[in-house]
């Protein structure tokens, strides 16, 4: 620590020193004026902004800011299925939860907070993206996040395949959380920016797509307990769930493979979609003690629309964002997965 503040100070009075009593100013060509080493860093940064974000103009222009603001809205729910032996079918979903957000974007790295408004007004109590994190340039975008349900759902459906008992039941025995890191490479990075649809970094001017792949990890943990239903749904559960229970914990290596477009179908509007799925191996335990390797399967879809200027501050658009999880075993099927809507507002503003 003490080696790396003195690196921070030696830094510190070189850029002192060599200002020759200047007012220091962040502008790129005042610091390249400072001497050769602060040279070197700008025409390096000038360097990776060209190769990271070379857009055709054609297709896509920046917005001539480096900063922006923005203020979210976003609400969701979870959704979980079951396809059991003999023919059995179980159907959950969460009550919808509301959040809102600010989140401060520094050309391609964005961050922010989120706060559970439905807990603040007495609605549902429960934990998702309280932090989430992004990158996205020209060439690749990389994502983490974090969502977790500790609070219940309500079966929807549950008996026979063709036919269930439709019911409002609800049911507090969930308890479920995945985080994961997404990296992945733009091939018509040119002309296609997802930053355009879904960071609202870059402005689309026409119409164009791109494929997309990468690599993907994330780590998956479920436990449903079902000891607390009716004795005569208990019977219809699979005779290998231990206490009524199904549980997951899965560490998951995956290739994500996509395609992205964007519609430009008026004037400062931009219509995108992105669908990935993410296929690779999964390494853990799958409702059982027996640690096992297996196929693992994720989809994640988002949709988009924008208004979008090339050289306004102001900007505003919605968001939707459908994940889906795949689990087998030899007994049971589970697809679960989150559903969100969220409304954008934001600023552009430059700092230096």
């Amino acid at each position: 620590m003490l080696k790396v503040s003195r690196i921070l100070f030696i830094i510190v009075a070189v850029l002192i020193g060599t200002s020759s009593a200047r007012a220091f100013s962040f502008n790129l060509d005042s610091i390249a004026e400072m001497g050769k080493f602060p040279r070197f860093i700008v025409n390096t940064y000038r360097w990776g902004d060209k190769f990271f974000n070379g857009y055709d103009t054609t297709y896509v222009t920046p917005t001539n800011y480096k900063f922006n603001a923005k203020i979210t809205t976003e609400s969701w729910g979870d959704v979980y299925r079951f396809i059991l032996p003999n023919d059995k079918y179980i159907s959950m979903m969460s009550d919808p939860s509301t959040s809102m957000g600010v989140y401060l974007t520094y050309l391609a790295v964005s961050a922010g907070y989120d706060v559970n408004m439905s807990k603040i007004f007495g609605g549902v109590d429960r934990s998702r993206q309280r932090f989430r994190f992004g990158f996205n340039c020209m060439l690749f975008g990389a994502e983490f996040y974090f969502i977790k349900n500790d609070v219940g759902a309500n079966i929807k459906r549950f008996g026979d395949y063709k036919n269930p008992v439709h019911m409002n039941l609800p049911f507090k025995g969930v308890n479920t959380e995945t985080w994961g890191l997404d990296a992945y490479y733009f091939f018509n990075h040119k002309k296609y920016s997802e930053a355009a649809s879904f960071n609202f970094s870059r402005v689309q001017q026409k119409s164009q797509g791109a494929f997309y792949t990468g690599f993907s990890y994330y780590n998956q943990k479920m436990d449903f307990n079902f000891s607390t239903l009716p004795p005569d749904m208990l019977e219809q559960l699979p005779d290998n769930w231990k206490n009524y229970r199904y549980r997951v914990n899965t560490h998951n290596y995956a290739l994500r493979v996509g395609y992205g477009y964007n519609w430009v179908f008026a004037r400062n509007w931009v219509f995108g979609v992105s669908e990935s799925p993410i296929i690779g191996v999964r390494k853990g335990y799958v409702n059982s003690d027996i640690e096992k390797v297996s196929f693992s399967l994720y989809n994640r879809l988002k949709l988009s629309i924008v208004w979008n200027q090339k050289r306004g501050r102001w900007f505003f658009g919605c968001i939707g964002k459908f994940d889906l999880s795949i689990v087998n075993d030899k007994k049971t099927t589970f697809a679960g997965g989150v559903l969100s809507g969220e409304a954008v507002l934001g600023y552009r503003f430059n700092l230096w």
